[in-house]
Order: structure tokens, then C-alpha cells, then sequence
């Protein structure tokens, strides 16, 4: 294949740049500071918050860099940029959708909780709720006045549980809120409520403009359902070779190494790096 003309790569983390241990392998690293080198902007984009981020920031030592510099965060409610710190781009849920959306929860004896930039709130402390707590790395604070609290509007919320009471719990949030809500299970345990017209292509696409980077030259690596307008809408598009399914097939590609594997650095030496 003939080396691919790219300015952006996006790249979500857990399964697909971060190993089982939740690391970034030194192959990783290596070819990521090598894109950065050449002016190519290398852009993490998950779903975890941004100081849940910035760790792997630091391993990747990139911020410095102009190709560096920007981390887009909750599924791409938020873009920020690391050198003015200073959040460029934000898009919440309406207060009355996460006000509906923990009301419909508590009748399935969930509970949801909502997210600021180093901060998990919510209104009871469950092993599930310690699940997220652990996996991203952030504050979790149990507030007596998690209803009110919500009326702020949050770039996200999430609803963690049993995997098939979420998918129910999905039918019936989907059926109430049609359009006004984004609504997805990003891994099975977790069920996230994201603004309309939201998610990672989206922002990638507003950051590549933002940049004056054209459409054609981006490229966006991923494995799950939260990945699936960053595969889509972008360019390129790239499933891990552990990816779903559904990813795999409205890919451009997949990658022949899975995340454990270094997958991404494999897939960016063979097509970028050549």
C-alpha cells in the first residue's frame, strides 16, 4: 500500500493504544513522538475525562510539541488545549435530560453519575460506581444533592451496571429522547449519555478546521461502539484488530496487530512512517 497523506491522527485509548494493563507500550511511544516529529498532530480521544488523560500525555511526552498539544475528552464533548490550558470546545447535556435520564435509572435500581475535568460525582457509592472510579483514575465524590447538583448540565453522563440491564435501560432512553440525547454503551457495563450531534469524529472534524487540516488528510484508530463516528467520519479510519465487529466492517482498515501487540505503532510505520 502507498504511504497515506495524513496531518491528524485521533486516537482512542483503552483497547486500542493502551495494552490490558492500561499502558502505552514503548513501540507506541516511539512511533507516536516520531509522527509528532514531523509536524503530524497526534490527538488522544477518549472517553474518560481530562485529567484522566494527561497521565498518558506524559508518557507519551508529546505536549511540548505543536503536534502535542491538544487532547479531546468525554467521547468529544471537550476539546482543551494543553499550551493556553484552556478548554476551546464544550458540549453538555441538558439538565432536563440528565435530571430524566437518573430518574428512569433509579426505577432499574441504577445509578448514574456525572463528570467535570478531574471529578466524578454521584448519589451513591456502588461497586459499579468503583469500577468507573478505578478505571479512570479521578476524584469520586458522593453528593447529597446529586439533583440539584445536575441542573448545572454535564458534558456527559454515565450510567454503569449489569451489562443486560443496560441495554434495556438503553431501548428506553433511546424510545424517550430520540434526538435530543446521544445514547451509547461504550463498553458493556457502562451506558453513556452524551449531547446531540456529539461524539469523537465530530470533534476531530472541528479540531482538523480548527487547524485548517482538511478532511482527507485525518485519521482516526479505534475498537468500540464510541469509536464508531470517529471510523466513520474521518478519512481514515482504523479498527483494532481486538475491535468490534461493527467497527471492523465500516473501516477503512484494520490493523493485522491487536492493542496488546502494539497494533497502532505496527499500522502507522507500515503506512505513514515509510
Amino acid at each position: 500500500m502507498n504511504k497515506l497523506d495524513v496531518r491528524l491522527i485521533a486516537l482512542d485509548l483503552d483497547d486500542t493504544l493502551l495494552n490490558e494493563n492500561r499502558e502505552i507500550s514503548d513501540e507506541n511511544v516511539r512511533v507516536l513522538r516520531a509522527c509528532t516529529e514531523k509536524g503530524i498532530y497526534v490527538v488522544l480521544c477518549s472517553g474518560r475525562a481530562e485529567d484522566a488523560i494527561l497521565p498518558f500525555i506524559r508518557r507519551l511526552e508529546i505536549a511540548g510539541k505543536e503536534a502535542g498539544r491538544y487532547l479531546i475528552a468525554i467521547n468529544g464533548c471537550s476539546i482543551f488545549d494543553l499550551h493556553s490550558r484552556s478548554q476551546i470546545f464544550c458540549k453538555k447535556v441538558e439538565p432536563e435530560i440528565l435530571q430524566r435520564t437518573n430518574e428512569i435509572a433509579l426505577k432499574y435500581g441504577l445509578y448514574s453519575e456525572v463528570y467535570t475535568a478531574d471529578t466524578i460525582y454521584y448519589p451513591k457509592y456502588t461497586e459499579w460506581t468503583k469500577l468507573d472510579v478505578d478505571l479512570c483514575g479521578l476524584k469520586g465524590v458522593e453528593d447529597p444533592n446529586y439533583d440539584e447538583l445536575l441542573k448545572n448540565g454535564f458534558t456527559k453522563m454515565l450510567v454503569p451496571g449489569n451489562p443486560k440491564v443496560l441495554l434495556t435501560l438503553q431501548d428506553e432512553l433511546r424510545a424517550e429522547f430520540g434526538e435530543k440525547a446521544v445514547i451509547f454503551t461504550s463498553k458493556p457495563y457502562f451506558l453513556e449519555i452524551l449531547p446531540p450531534n456529539c461524539g469523537k469524529g465530530e470533534a476531530v472534524l472541528w479540531l482538523a478546521n480548527h487547524l485548517g487540516i482538511d478532511k482527507s488528510k485525518t485519521m482516526g484508530f479505534g475498537d468500540s461502539m464510541n469509536d464508531e463516528s470517529m471510523i466513520r467520519l474521518l478519512e481514515y479510519g482504523v479498527c483494532m484488530a481486538n475491535g468490534l465487529e461493527q467497527i471492523k466492517q465500516i473501516a477503512d482498515f484494520v490493523t493485522e496487530k491487536d492493542n496488546n501487540n502494539s497494533g497502532v505503532a505496527d499500522f502507522l510505520e507500515k503506512n505513514i512512517l515509510l
